[in-house]
């Protein structure tokens, strides 16, 4: 019983703090990037001619400022993910 209450309060703790953070614009948490930082990323995204879909590509990927990103064709146009450490932001582009 004396070593179960120590051990209780450990993994409590441990779930309080999770396992990290990464913050992301999807979703809802309070982690969010500056404001602005989404949009800025989409649109250097989408002058970067590095970044431009190969013909006939399903998927492909670039770097944009500091973050790499990856791009797939969806039903909706292309879902990108764009990420460096300890951030993330991700959005669609309609061809």
């Amino acid at each position: 019983m004396r070593l179960a209450t120590p051990i209780a309060i450990l993994v409590l703790l441990a779930a309080l703090a999770g396992c990290g953070s990464s913050e992301e614009t999807t979703g809802t948490g309070a982690d969010q990037p500056p404001a602005g930082s989404k949009a800025q990323i989409q649109s250097a995204w989408e002058r970067n001619s590095d970044c431009r879909r190969p013909p006939g590509a399903s998927r492909w990927g670039c770097s944009v400022e500091d973050y790499r990103c990856q791009a797939v064709v969806t039903g909706r146009g292309w879902s990108v993910s764009c990420s460096k450490p300890g951030r993330s932001v991700a959005f669609t582009v309609r061809p």
